[in-house]
C-alpha cells in the first residue's frame, strides 16, 4: 500500500484549512506550519528513500486502476523535486517570521502558504494531465493572493498583470487538455505515451504538443516572461524567494515530463523550438541583469537565466543533458531561494533597492557579505559549489549533441549572472557608506537562521554532488527510458 504517497498533497492542504480558523492566534499559525513543514521534510525523503529502494511508487486512488481512476505516480525526478520543495518552503517559512509583518499574517499569510505548497506537491506527484491543471490552478490562485496581500500599489498593478497572463496560459492549458483527449481518449500520462506513440508522429498530436509548448513555457517564464521580473518582485522577499524558487520550476516540470513521457517521439520540431526560445530567454535575462540597477530586478533577470538555461538542458534530451538538468533544478531551488532572502537582507540593511545608493555593508554584517559572494559563485556554476555540477552535465550533453551555439549562449551568460551578482556584492558590500547603516533589527534572527540553512545546504550540494549525482542519474534513467514509467503505472 502506498497511500503515504500523497501525504505531501494532504499534509499542507490540511494545514492550510487549519489555519483558516485560527486568523488571530499569529504565534500558533507560526508553530502548526513549522511543525507541518518539518514533518512534510520527513515524509519527502521518506519517498526518496522508497523510490531509491524499490523503483517507482504509484497510488491508484479509489482502486481504480488506470486508465480510468486518478493516479498519483513519484518516479525518482518527482521525489527529489517534492523533496526540495519541502527543505525550501520550510526556509521560506522560517524567513517570514522575521520580515512578513503581523498584518499580512492576520490576512491569512499562512493558509495561502500552505495551499500554494500543496498545488507544488501535487503537481509533481500526479500522472495524470488534468489532475496536472488542478494543481496548477491550486497553486496559482494561492500565488495571486500572496503576491496582492498587503495592498501596496505596485503589488496591485504586477497582479493584474500576472493573473491575465496565467488565465491566458490557463485556458490553452483547458483546450489542449480537451484536443489531446479527442485525439487519444485518455488522461492518463503513461497510457497518452502508448496512445500517442500508436498514432505515431505528425498530424493534430503535434500541433497539440506545441500547444502544450506554449502552455507549460508561458506558466515557467520561457521567453514569453514580460510579466516575471515585476511580478516577482513585487511582494515581500519571503514570498519572493518561494515564487523564484519553486513556481517556474513546475512550469520545468511539466515540460520535462510532457516532452520525456508523452512527445518523445518526434522531437525535431518541439526541441529545436524550446530550444531557441532558451536561448533567448538567456539571451534576454542577460541583458535586464546588466541593465538595471536595483537589486530585485537584477535578481528576477537571473531567474530567466536559469530558467533559459534548464529549457536548453531539456532540447537537449540526452543522457547527461537530462542528468544535469535534475541536478540543476534541485540547485536552483536551493540557490534562488537563498538568493531572494539574502537580497532582502540587504535592502532592509541599505535601506534602499538601488545598488547605486549603497555601500559599506561589510563593515557591520560581513556573515551576509561573504554568504552572498559565495551564493553568487554557486549560481554561476564554480566549483566545488552546487551549481557545477548540473551545469557541466548539460553544457557537455550540448557539445555531444552539436548544439555549439547554445552551448556558447549558455557559457556566455553563466558569466553574466556572475558579472550582475558580483556587482550587487561590490557595490552594497564595500566602499563608503552613503546612508547611516542601521544596527541589526531584533527580528532579523529567523532570517538569518533560514538565510544560513540554505547557504549551508549548498555547500553540501557541491561537496555531495558525487551521492546526489547516483540520484539524478536514476531520474535520468526514467527519462531516457519512458518505457520504465509506463510499466510502473500500467503494469507489464
Amino acid at each position: 500500500m502506498n497511500n503515504w504517497l500523497v501525504l505531501p498533497l494532504l499534509l499542507p492542504l490540511f494545514t492550510a484549512v487549519a489555519l483558516i480558523f485560527l486568523k488571530e492566534r499569529i504565534r500558533l499559525q507560526r508553530a502548526i506550519s513549522l511543525a507541518s513543514a518539518l514533518v512534510n521534510i520527513g515524509i519527502t525523503a521518506g519517498l526518496v528513500y522508497q523510490v531509491w529502494q524499490n523503483g517507482i511508487q504509484t497510488l491508484f486512488m479509489g482502486g481504480w486502476l488506470p486508465p480510468y481512476g486518478i493516479v498519483f505516480t513519484a518516479d525518482m525526478l518527482a521525489a527529489l523535486l517534492v523533496l526540495s520543495t519541502a527543505v525550501v518552503s520550510a526556509a521560506c517559512l522560517v524567513y517570514s517570521f522575521g520580515s512578513i509583518g503581523e498584518e499580512r499574517e492576520r490576512n491569512y499569510f499562512y493558509p495561502f502558504f500552505q495551499f500554494l505548497l500543496a498545488g507544488v506537491s501535487g503537481s509533481f506527484l500526479t500522472g495524470d494531465i488534468f489532475n496536472l491543471f488542478v494543481c496548477f490552478e491550486v497553486m496559482l490562485i494561492a500565488s495571486y493572493a500572496l503576491i496582492v496581500l498587503g495592498g501596496t500599489k505596485q503589488q496591485l498593478r504586477e497582479t493584474l498583470k500576472y493573473i491575465l497572463i496565467n488565465i491566458v496560459s490557463s485556458t490553452l492549458f483547458v483546450a489542449s487538455v480537451a484536443y489531446l483527449y479527442a485525439a487519444t481518449g485518455t488522461l492518463n500520462m503513461a497510457h497518452l505515451s502508448v496512445r500517442i506513440a500508436e498514432a505515431g508522429p505528425g498530424g493534430v498530436l503535434t500541433v497539440v504538443s506545441v500547444l502544450f509548448l506554449i502552455v507549460f513555457s508561458l506558466k515557467a517564464g520561457l521567453f514569453l516572461f514580460f510579466w516575471l521580473p515585476g511580478s516577482y518582485g513585487a511582494p515581500p522577499a519571503a514570498i519572493g524567494a518561494l515564487f523564484g524558487a519553486l513556481l517556474t520550476k513546475v512550469g520545468l516540470y511539466a515540460l520535462i515530463r510532457t516532452f520525456t513521457l508523452m512527445f518523445y517521439q518526434e522531437t525535431l520540431s518541439s526541441h529545436t523550438l524550446m530550444g531557441w526560445m532558451g536561448a533567448a530567454t538567456m539571451i534576454l535575462g542577460a541583458a535586464g541583469a546588466v541593465a538595471y540597477r536595483d537589486v530585485p530586478r537584477i535578481m528576477n533577470y537571473n531567474v530567466l537565466i536559469s530558467i533559459g538555461f534548464t529549457a536548453f538542458g531539456i532540447a537537449v534530451a540526452n543522457g547527461d543533458a537530462l542528468n544535469g538538468v535534475v541536478l540543476y533544478l534541485m540547485h536552483d531551488m536551493v540557490a534562488k531561494a537563498l538568493m531572494f532572502m539574502l537580497g532582502g537582507m540587504i535592502i532592509q540593511a541599505a535601506r534602499t533597492g538601488r545598488i547605486t545608493e549603497m555601500g559599506g555593508l561589510m563593515r557591520k554584517r560581513p556573515l551576509l557579505g561573504w554568504m552572498f559572494f559565495i551564493l553568487s559563485l554557486a549560481v554561476a556554476g564554480v566549483p566545488p559549489l552546487s551549481g557545477f555540477a548540473g551545469k557541466l552535465l548539460i553544457l557537455r550533453g550540448g557539445l555531444d549533441a552539436g548544439m555549439y551555439l547554445f552551448t556558447a549562449i549558455s557559457l556566455a551568460t553563466s558569466l553574466i549572472v556572475l558579472y550582475s551578482m558580483l556587482r550587487i556584492f561590490m557595490f552594497a558590500f564595500w566602499g563608503e557608506e552613503k546612508t547611516p547603516i542601521p544596527a541589526k533589527p531584533q527580528n532579523q534572527t529567523a532570517m538569518t537562521v533560514a538565510a544560513v540553512s540554505l547557504f549551508c545546504l549548498i555547500i553540501l550540494m557541491g561537496i555531495g554532488s558525487e551521492w546526489l549525482y547516483a540520484l539524478a542519474s536514476r531520474a535520468g534513467d526514467i527519462l531516457l527510458q519512458p518505457e520504465l514509467y509506463i510499466e510502473a503505472v500500467l503494469g507489464g
